[in-house]
């Protein structure tokens, strides 16, 4: 199941770094008073299909859930002033990703969550499985 996701601005800019390693980093994308995105994401569940009614999950059930998870929170918002999760993190499409991801298994019930697709161009995707973050 797919939602369009429109974030007004995404900074995509570390307050960590300086403005020339923003710029290295994030290229055309690094903008301190952020850009706008209009993101695709796909919520892939799995599970067992219930032979009654022949799915794994009821797609009205999911659709509000994704209301609840993404649309509600991030969509026609400024990321890093509109959603407190971001501003310590920074908004990139992976850390959208994650946010998406957590807030989906608060709501589904327990192991059904697959995957997280985020889609930031039709070249530029994240897909999240709730893999643990690998610190370099």
């Amino acid at each position: 199941l797919a939602q369009i996701l429109m974030c007004q601005a995404c900074l995509s800019h570390s307050k960590s770094l300086s403005d020339e390693e923003n710029l290295k980093l994030f290229g055309k994308c690094n903008n301190p008073n952020g850009h706008g995105h209009n993101y695709k994401v796909v919520v892939t569940v799995r599970g067992e299909i219930d032979p009654v009614s022949g799915m794994v999950m009821n797609l009205t059930d999911l659709k509000e859930y994704m209301q609840a998870a993404i649309m509600e929170p991030l969509d026609h918002k400024n990321l890093d002033k509109d959603v407190p999760y971001f501003s310590e993190v920074v908004s990139t499409t992976e850390n959208v990703a994650v946010f998406i991801w957590d807030s989906l298994q608060k709501l589904l019930p327990q192991g059904i969550l697959y995957k997280v697709e985020v889609h930031e161009t039709e070249q530029n995707v994240v897909v999240y499985k709730g893999e643990e973050t690998i610190v370099k």
